[in-house]
């Protein structure tokens, strides 16, 4: 089906993995609007999708693949292309799904209008999967629309701390920064449509560095774009925190949101040393505890592998006792999964996938309790919530330090509470939320 001016264009995009992948869609969203494509929702009719996948497990590389296949049986005329990660480390694979017409992969996925042209289908894949760059980028970024919501900044790309399980490295190359001026130029862009709380994103952002500037100064410079109210940090290696940035959060005139999410991968020393994290529980915990008591009602998150090849009952544990002796807000859990070309996938010593998965399950459950008591702690207190686009009659939005919170949409008749803020009390803790009582907007 071409795409001509004659007819209507609809595109559909589609998401997996990280919050950085999803900043490189939203700026794909844009440009596919400047160009006069009309967007629908992954899942309904359209004449293009643009896949944008993620490789960081099996599962993942799964996931993407039985999202492709989706679209194309809905949609078998439809022009087709996956960008990102898996599109970088498994173009063989794409390429065996009939109906792809596109596989890109990092260095050049933001320009994939470029490269679909007119749309027409091709008889088989085109695959551009050219060297990642080692310099620092620029991003051309569109878009007028009004946005009521959080937006993602993508200030970094790439890492250089080559962990033996990690496949990202080699999908996303090597770190670099985004200019400063280029940087700024799109928050003061987002700023005017609306945006009022940037997300900072990147894979590895405590790296930055470009002109002179590093992670405290991006910090510094976005707190001054008209409009920005809120600034929170996606995820920052606890080896890379500057103490300025602590500095900010405990700041209460600051922008910067009192939240820390640190990957932690495990409580256990050994399993540090052979993963070639750059610290030790000891060092990570002397960290962690400092920011708490340094920044007032401190969201503090990990992330958490568990099934790292030769990793004991005994090592299980003591990651388990990490957690618990340890003053976190909750943890993302993740079940380790070999990576052809990582060298953790070459030891002979992998841990069962069965048990990898009991033990995942298990460390689960114990931050859904974190994160219940993180919640609970904080009931009866008048908070500030700065709202999203509402959901099956309730109102949803975010504290400063991260707590989801809902309010009944029958509690403010007629008002529109997205991307505004408001004063709420917290009264209950509902699964992974908190519902609460609306007392009133932030102006008032």
């Amino acid at each position: 089906m071409g795409l001509d001016a004659s007819t209507s264009k609809r595109a559909s995009l589609h998401t997996l993995g990280c919050r950085l992948n999803q900043a490189e869609t939203m700026l794909l969203r844009d440009k596919l609007a400047a160009s006069g494509y009309t967007m629908v929702p992954f899942g309904e009719k359209a004449d293009l999708a643009i896949i944008n996948t993620c490789t960081v497990t099996r599962l993942a590389d799964a996931k993407c693949r039985q999202s492709i296949r989706q679209f194309i049986t809905e949609n078998p005329h439809a022009y087709t292309a996956v960008v990102g990660c898996y599109s970088q480390m498994g173009a063989k694979e794409i390429a065996s799904i009939p109906g792809v017409d596109l596989i890109l992969g990092n260095q050049d996925k933001l320009n994939v209008l470029e490269y679909i042209g007119t749309g027409e289908k091709n008889s088989t894949p085109v695959i551009v999967r050219d060297r990642i760059s080692r310099d620092d980028f620029s991003i051309a970024f569109a878009g007028e629309r009004p946005f009521n919501k959080r937006a993602n900044l993508k200030v970094q790309e790439g890492c250089d701390f080559v962990c033996s399980f990690c496949i990202i490295p080699f999908a996303r190359g090597r770190a670099r920064s985004r200019d400063f001026l280029n940087m700024l130029d799109e928050a003061n862009s987002l700023a005017s449509r609306g945006v009022r709380e940037l997300v900072l994103t990147g894979v590895n952002i405590g790296t930055y560095g470009n002109g002179g500037c590093d992670i405290v100064n991006v910090v510094d410079a976005l707190a001054q774009v008209p409009g920005i109210d809120r600034l929170r940090i996606s995820s920052i290696e606890p080896t890379t925190v500057p103490p300025e940035l602590l500095d900010r959060m405990a700041d209460p005139q600051h922008p910067l949101l009192p939240y820390l999410h640190l990957p932690l991968q495990s409580g256990c020393n050994r399993i540090l040393h052979d993963m070639r994290r750059r610290y030790t529980t000891e060092e990570y915990a002397e960290f962690a505890r400092d920011a708490v008591q340094r920044i007032p009602e401190l969201c503090l998150g990990a992330d958490i592998m568990i099934g790292f090849p030769g990793e004991t009952e005994e090592e299980f544990d003591e990651t388990c006792r990490f957690l618990l002796e340890n003053p976190f807000s909750y943890a993302h859990v993740f079940t380790y999964s070999e990576r052809e070309g990582t060298p953790a996938a070459r030891r002979s010593d992998q841990v069962p996938v069965p048990l990898r998965q009991k033990r995942s399950a298990h460390l689960r459950r114990l931050s859904a309790q974190r994160l219940y008591d993180f919640h609970a702690k904080h009931l009866g207190r008048t908070v500030k919530v700065l709202f999203e686009d509402p959901s099956e009659n309730t109102w949803p939005g975010y504290t400063d330090n991260y707590i989801r919170v809902v309010i009944p949409a029958a509690q403010v008749p007629g008002k529109d509470l997205a991307n505004q803020m408001g004063w709420v009390r917290l009264d209950t803790v509902t699964a992974d939320f908190v519902e609460g009582t609306w007392i009133q907007t932030a102006e008032d």
